[in-house]
């Protein structure tokens, strides 16, 4: 028997054991619903409509259905997340973001300034795209170009993965603009939408900040002494993948190179803009990294053949992220056709009723990462609990603006961890970091941010923040 497997069992392991404990749970915890309205045509819960509804507990068939009833239901990230690798195959076949990381790398290496300000730059981009429109899905393909450029800069996958998905994710959590959260949030809650700007900007501020301190010294740490890396073993296999080559006979990038890249710039653009703006979702970012693989292999002057074979290996090697997916929804498939996350839900908000109203948004928050497990979705929680948490805010004394902050907190920064989340389970199954390798390294980091939350909850009781 191999010990070590034991010790570190992968994620396809502890994914399938979740969805056997969560048909356990099934067996164990009453079934109950909410009902259900539709408004500003979407559906939310009925405050104080809770009811205990018939037993349906999930049997073995369930259990092993789950994960193509799982794969069903994220079809849409599925197949955008294929597309996305058979994508960035055919931009990286034209050897375009090889040469811009060296370009980087060569940069990083002569110059101080750069050294200082990359990490802190890149992460205060990607927490603005959170913040600001919600950077969450869209995170995934940066992995394919963070990974191999933070290895060839002396960091590790951590730090490859950290810099787009942690940055995005504290983002996402303190988001002033984000119109997926905290603009359905406060449309349900009642209250005008994007009012409080203010103090979410500080709390962006200081979450962002103390992310660009952590990561930082983290990276430091393990240039330093890459044994302290937890993924030290795994990334010597990833460094003996990548075209290193001889940086100083690196010529830089050439016109191809150029016209590549300057495609994929405005692809990204595109992307934002149609996100932002035409509130564009998994079908038109997916139409957008298919035209602008087309066009790298264009511009990149690839035969058809070429292009076509670097699309179905780009897709090839991301089939087990998409098993990852498929199962991580299968959770959710379970609880929900158990009939337990309502009831988890309403036995939850009875925590928050005899509280002083500082602790009652703190207990919402506490409240609001838990149901975030069974939910990691931010519109779909949002749908889910401020009907509940908005008048259960006005009877325990709490603003419905903090109300909301604490929905915000709740879901954005238990995604960071969470193995039910498709965009955490693909973006770590796509830079071959095992889950239980991330969690033990992000759970110090995850335990400092919800310090934070509590603390940054605390003062708008003293402000009267309305």
């Amino acid at each position: 028997m191999n010990l070590e497997k034991l010790k570190s069992p992968n994620t396809y392991f502890i994914l399938f054991s979740l969805i056997i404990l969560t048909t356990i749970f099934t067996w164990i915890i009453p079934s109950g619903q909410f009902n259900r309205e539709v408004v500003n045509g979407r559906e939310v819960v009925v405050s104080g409509s809770y009811k205990n509804v018939e037993e349906n507990p999930q049997s073995i068939e369930d259990i092993f259905t789950a994960p193509i009833k799982g794969f069903t239901e994220a079809a849409l990230i599925i197949g955008f997340v294929l597309i996305v690798g058979g994508a960035f195959m055919v931009i990286q076949k034209t050897d375009a973001v090889n040469s811009a990381i060296k370009e980087i790398v060569v940069a990083y290496n002569k110059s101080a300034l750069v050294r200082k300000t990359l990490i802190p730059l890149l992460v205060i981009i990607f927490s603005l795209a959170g913040a600001v429109f919600g950077m969450s899905e869209e995170v995934i393909p940066f992995i394919l170009i963070f990974v191999p450029m933070a290895l060839m800069l002396g960091y590790d996958s951590i730090i490859g993965v950290a810099i787009p998905f942690v940055g995005a994710a504290v983002g996402f959590a303190g988001a002033f603009l984000n119109p997926f959260t905290l603009g359905i949030a406060q449309g349900i809650a009642e209250i005008e939408l994007f009012s409080g700007w203010e103090y979410r900007v500080i709390v962006w501020v200081i979450f962002t900040v103390t992310t660009i301190i952590y990561l930082s010294k983290y990276a430091n740490k393990v240039k330093t002494n890459p044994n302290l890396s937890p993924t030290f073993k795994l990334d010597k296999k990833k460094r003996s993948n990548l075209d290193l080559g001889d940086l100083s006979k690196f010529k830089g990038l050439d016109k191809n190179h150029k016209f590549v890249l300057l495609t994929f710039t405005i692809g990204m653009i595109s992307l934002i803009f149609g996100v932002t703006i035409y509130e564009w979702y998994i079908e038109e970012i997916s139409a957008v990294f298919v035209i602008t693989a087309i066009a790298s292999a264009i511009v990149g002057k690839l035969s058809i053949n070429e292009t076509t074979d670097a699309f179905l290996q780009g897709a090839k090697d991301l089939v087990g992220t998409a098993i990852v997916i498929s199962l991580a929804r299968g959770i959710l498939v379970i609880a929900s056709d158990g009939k337990i996350i309502d009831t988890i839900l309403y036995h939850l908000s009875l925590l928050i009723d005899d509280f002083h109203p500082v602790v009652s948004a703190q207990v919402m928050f506490f409240v609001q990462s838990l149901i975030n497990v069974f939910v990691p979705s931010g519109s779909g929680q949002a749908a889910l609990t401020m009907p509940i948490m908005a008048p259960l805010s006005d009877l325990v004394g709490v603003s419905r603006q903090t109300a909301v902050l604490a929905f915000q907190l709740g879901d954005g920064l238990t995604n960071l961890i969470i193995p039910t989340s498709a965009v955490t389970m693909g973006v770590l199954t796509l830079a071959k970091i095992p889950w239980n390798v991330w969690a033990r390294w992000m759970f110090p980091f995850l335990m400092l941010l919800f310090a934070l939350a509590f603390i940054l909850l605390i003062p708008p009781y003293f402000i009267n923040w309305v």
